[in-house]
């Protein structure tokens, strides 16, 4: 079902909601009723596009060329544009779902991106791409759930064993050393060479594992109500450190799956 406000798949006793025009965003996810997401406007799980987390001071080069991003989170940039813009809805069927909007200002190039929703009774997989109209850029993708900390019994439990942790310099950005991983909690980014897997458990309630191809994962904890798990195709301030460029023949392209069984 469809709205202008909102457009909701089902698949058994799984419901999920997306708002195109408040960023495309992951609204509710209920699995048999239990919401999983937490709520409000800028909660949910949004995308995060065309890049992830911070830019250093909102500036980024591409070649010769500096521009600078406003600073929505002094001093940095972060979480790119497409979470503040509206989405056009391309189609929306029974669980399945797609989803289209032009790169425009602040970003300085001009691009298509398109988000899509694959519903399953046990799972969710969501892609993203990029696209450019004409000049090369770089880029990058990913999603930033806010995974209920509590789904009415204990705290869930977050497991996962990176090959490495970014270490986070007093800018709250990777300073380019890698590093065993510490303990919680995390406001990190940790290198998964061969594919993001992180497992959420709710114990006897319900086990949901995040996992992509991408090899970059933001894990944060620091707050009482919920948890985030960021599958995304680089680190923070990736623009500077690790740049992908978006050619006429290269679209950046990301997917991730949400697979739960219950407890």
């Amino acid at each position: 079902m469809s709205s202008e406000e909102s457009v909701r798949l089902a698949a058994g006793d799984i419901e999920l909601t997306v708002h195109p025009h408040n960023g495309c965003r992951v609204a509710s996810l209920t699995i048999g009723g239990t919401e999983v997401l937490r709520q409000g406007e800028r909660y949910g799980s949004f995308p995060m596009v065309p890049w992830c987390g911070r830019v250093e001071n909102g500036r980024f080069r591409n070649g010769d060329v500096e521009h600078q991003l406003p600073l929505d989170s002094p001093p940095h940039a972060i979480h790119g544009t497409g979470r503040d813009s509206a989405w056009r809805t391309a189609r929306a069927g029974k669980d399945e779902a797609a989803f289209t909007y032009d790169l425009a200002e602040p970003w300085p190039y001009s691009g298509l991106v398109t988000q899509t929703f694959a519903l399953a009774e046990d799972s969710l997989t969501l892609t993203m791409g990029i696209e450019t109209y004409d000049t090369s850029f770089p880029a990058q993708a990913g999603w930033h759930p806010w995974f209920r900390r509590s789904l009415g019994g204990e705290d869930v439990r977050i497991d996962f064993t990176p090959e490495w942790q970014e270490e986070r310099g007093e800018n709250h950005l990777p300073t380019g050393r890698r590093i065993p991983m510490r303990p919680s909690p995390w406001d990190d980014c940790f290198g998964m060479p061969d594919g993001v897997s992180v497992t959420l458990t709710w114990p006897q309630q319900l086990e949901l594992t995040v996992s992509s191809r991408a090899e970059w994962v933001v894990v944060y904890d620091e707050q009482d109500e919920a948890v985030c798990v960021e599958p995304q195709s680089g680190p923070p301030n990736g623009l500077n450190t690790h740049p992908v460029l978006v050619t006429p023949i290269e679209p950046l392209e990301i997917a991730t799956t949400w697979a739960w069984r219950r407890l």
